[in-house]
């Protein structure tokens, strides 16, 4: 008997369905060091993701997450369900969104939808998808919303063997 083997993978681009909501699982709670060394990594030296003392002065009254590593965060949790050996690449971003701040202890919650999606006219075989990625806290608040476009991979032509 020969084993069945089964590697887990994203859609193809025949396979999203523009009439779904893909829910994306687990959710990620975010911590103070995330924080911290994604906006070390970036080099990005924002005091309100920083510096502890300076940001009790602001309207927030403590850190905040970067908004950068939510949006990485966002994108990442859909590449198993929707582009894990899928896409071709990303081609851009548009009408990205931070309604409510995420803080340290968060848990974050995203959902994909299909909100388009085309044969490429230059690339055959493969197609563009614009997906928009949703996050919400463990409230319910959404704290980002990400238009993405990028180029996936059609089914594969099916192999035929030969006897």
């Amino acid at each position: 008997m020969t084993e069945r083997r089964i590697e887990q993978r994203g859609l193809y681009f025949e396979e999203l369905d523009e009439q779904a909501v893909y829910v994306h699982s687990p959710g990620r709670t975010v911590t103070e060091a995330d924080n911290v060394l994604f906006t070390t990594l970036t080099m990005n030296t924002q005091s309100l993701h920083l510096d502890a003392e300076w940001a009790k002065s602001t309207e927030f009254g403590e850190r905040l997450i970067n908004s950068m590593f939510t949006l990485s965060t966002l994108v990442g949790a859909s590449v198993a369900q929707l582009t894990q050996g899928t896409i071709v690449a990303n081609l851009g971003f548009g009408d990205v969104r931070f309604p409510h701040p995420m803080r340290a202890g968060d848990t974050m919650y995203s959902e994909t939808r299909v909100l388009s999606k085309r044969l490429s006219k230059s690339r055959p075989g493969q197609g563009v998808v614009e997906f928009e990625h949703t996050a919400r806290n463990q409230h319910g608040e959404v704290v980002a919303v990400a238009r993405r476009s990028a180029l996936m991979l059609c089914l594969p032509e099916p192999h035929t063997e030969e006897a």
